[in-house]
């Protein structure tokens, strides 16, 4: 039996030793925190690089975001001939765009990248313009968006961080979060029924992947995006030009969930900030920490300055000098 147990734990060493290419030249990383999109760990991960096919993320989100329900679009012959990686659509195809999002994020297809841009956007320079401007408009400095495959060209890059915040911000949706967790999605169109199984391998071998999505171009080489889920913890990570991304994400997501804990930072209920006024907390707040940030944390509640007698603050908690989450909070006072 003792022998036994030395052979697990020296296993047990083995399986969080590092990835020896996880701090590959000219790649980055990116490890976040899925509930507030901090970021936790990461190398290079604000230098701009080639993204590949993880720009399918902001193109599902970017469609969704302008049409929530499904539609049917008709395949057009450029969309059908569509360069790179295919879900085989034929010209004059009659598709469901649900269909089409499903193609997009499990099978990587560049013909139904393009098909969705034509239907959302008028023309794929159009779907184009409105990536770029709800990049913008979620704070993605590093991302620049020329198509919505991830095609290679010189100005269509992001960042691992940007990249890691593209799909914290999809994943808020639910229709893409039901897309992207999908492991297996049945269809049927006129020529019969077809299932799609994910090519995300993480999601069908790792309990705690429960979304992703996998690119590749010669020019970026291997890029990966997975959400972990474990044990009340949920993060993010995206490797950029890693030929080893499938071990180096199990190692950084076991690394976050081992050094990092839920921690609760201010619980429930009613405030005494003065004696004539209270501040009301709705539900506690919880952040993903280290024993080390827990000595750092602070918080400030911010109160309008109106005469009104109930009205809503801002409770924000700190670490050191940044702001990580605010929530809004109930203030009463009582003359």
């Amino acid at each position: 039996m003792r022998k036994t147990s030395v052979i697990a734990s020296l296993l047990l060493v083995l399986t969080l030793v590092a990835p020896t290419n996880i701090y590959a030249s000219g790649s980055s990383w990116a490890v976040i925190d899925a509930e507030t999109g901090r970021l936790l760990k990461g190398e290079n991960e604000h230098y701009p690089l080639p993204i590949a096919s993880l720009t399918k993320m902001w193109t599902a989100y970017t469609f969704l975001e302008l049409q929530s329900e499904s539609e049917e679009t008709v395949i057009s012959a450029e969309a059908a001939t569509a360069e790179g990686s295919s879900i085989y659509l034929q010209p004059g195809q009659v598709m469901q765009t649900d269909d089409l999002l499903y193609g997009l994020m499990l099978r990587s297809g560049n013909d139904a990248a393009q098909a969705l841009a034509e239907h959302a956007g008028g023309s794929v320079e159009g779907f184009v313009y409105l990536m770029n401007e709800t990049a913008e408009r979620h704070g993605l400095e590093q991302t620049y968006f020329t198509n919505p495959s991830g095609l290679h060209h010189e100005r269509h890059v992001s960042s691992a961080y940007d990249t890691a915040k593209m799909l914290y911000f999809a994943m808020k949706n639910p229709e893409f979060r039901k897309i992207a967790t999908t492991k297996n999605h049945s269809f049927e169109i006129d020529a019969g029924k077809n299932s799609w199984q994910n090519k995300h391998r993480l999601l069908l071998s790792e309990p705690s992947a429960i979304a992703g999505k996998t690119g590749f171009t010669k020019a970026a080489g291997r890029t990966l995006a997975t959400y972990f889920e474990k044990d009340g913890k949920s993060v993010i990570v995206v490797t950029l030009n890693n030929g080893d991304d499938w071990k180096v994400h199990k190692y950084l997501s076991q690394q976050v969930f081992s050094h990092y804990q839920r921690y609760t930072v201010a619980k429930k209920g009613r405030y005494q900030i003065f004696p004539h006024m209270t501040a009301t907390l709705d539900d506690s707040i919880t952040l993903l920490v280290n024993k080390n940030e827990r000595k750092s944390l602070s918080n400030v509640l911010q109160i309008p300055q109106t005469e009104q007698p109930q009205k809503k603050g801002y409770w924000t908690i700190y670490l050191e000098t940044d702001p990580i989450k605010t929530v809004a909070v109930d203030i009463d006072t009582k003359k």
